[in-house]
């Protein structure tokens, strides 16, 4: 690291200390100490136990449910920023309540811009996040936030496959844009799979649109919640011919009965980061690794170094 510049300290959230111990391990620094205790009511509080007074200080920590890791990361900058530290940055590799972008029907509330303002209320000065579920979650903040793209990760594994007569696909209309990304860059036909949802995680009626028979299909999803999508999709394009369908998603929130399903579904491998834990058996699940891409971006936002040549795709 560049000694003129002012010192940097990386530290952890309960949940995410194992995405914590990759990126130091990566920066050569080592982890901070800090400590969260709990009371027997639930509440909790935290401390950092070191000096970071002037620093750069940038706290990993992912808001998947429960609500308690968004709590820790807003209790962790309020007292970074009490603590006299010269610039707090979240880093965030799931954004969590991302999915309610926009009032979509009457009386709603728009929690993105809410948890984007509670951030900013305890003391945040930068964000770094992760395949946001909607790129204008970013006009949310009031401070810089460097959005990184999974495709960095996930473009050398598709590559690795040496797959023939590929087709990219998107689980949903709204997903066509990030999918269409990808079969640019692999200049390859897009799918599209029309939805129609009975409520909340669950599809009532589905639709390919494109040719997937005698294809391999890649599916490109943000994120795997009950998987209910994602499997109907694929076992539609196998019904319609495809050679083989495999899913990647950013994001594996894998709520119950989501490894079921796609253990039991035609998808040949189901493939996504490991921005949120993930501890559940699922034979189909790969799981690759993001802590080099954050590393990169500290390292790079530390340096006052440009991030966006990391970029293979947008």
């Amino acid at each position: 690291m560049n000694s003129q510049l002012p010192p940097f300290k990386v530290f952890s959230g309960t949940k995410s200390r194992y995405m914590a111990e990759e990126i130091c391990k990566d920066l050569g620094v080592p982890l901070g100490q800090m400590n969260i205790q709990h009371f027997a009511d639930g509440e909790f509080e935290v401390s950092f136990e070191e000096s970071i007074r002037g620093c750069e200080v940038y706290l990993v920590q992912s808001t998947f449910p429960n609500t308690d890791n968004l709590m820790e990361l807003l209790l962790m900058i309020d007292a970074a920023k009490r603590a006299s530290a010269r610039q707090v940055v979240a880093v965030i590799p799931y954004f969590g309540w991302a999915r309610q972008d926009r009032k979509d029907k009457p009386r709603v509330s728009i929690a993105a811009k809410l948890v984007a303002d509670l951030l900013s209320a305890a003391g945040v000065t930068r964000v770094i996040c992760m395949d946001l579920h909607a790129d204008q979650i970013q006009g949310f903040f009031n401070v810089p936030v460097d959005h990184l793209y999974a495709s960095s990760v996930f473009i050398p594994y598709i590559e690795s496959l040496h797959l023939e007569d590929l087709v990219i696909a998107s689980p949903d209309v709204g997903g066509a844009k990030r999918a269409n990304s990808y079969a640019k860059y692999f200049n390859v036909p897009l799918i599209l799979c029309h939805k129609q949802r009975a409520k909340a995680n669950v599809v009532e009626t589905m639709t390919v649109i494109g040719d997937v028979k005698d294809k391999n299909v890649i599916i490109i999803d943000d994120m795997v919640d009950t998987a209910g999508t994602m499997t109907k999709a694929a076992d539609l394009m196998m019904e319609n011919g495809a050679k083989s369908v495999r899913a990647l998603c950013s994001h594996a929130i894998m709520s119950d009965p989501a490894s079921e399903r796609i253990d039991n579904c035609g998808l040949t491998e189901m493939i996504f980061t490991n921005s949120i834990p993930f501890h559940k058996e699922c034979k189909k699940a790969t799981i690759l690794t993001v802590a080099h891409l954050f590393a990169d971006t500290i390292r790079r936002v530390h340096e006052n170094q440009s991030i966006s040549s990391q970029y293979l795709i947008k």
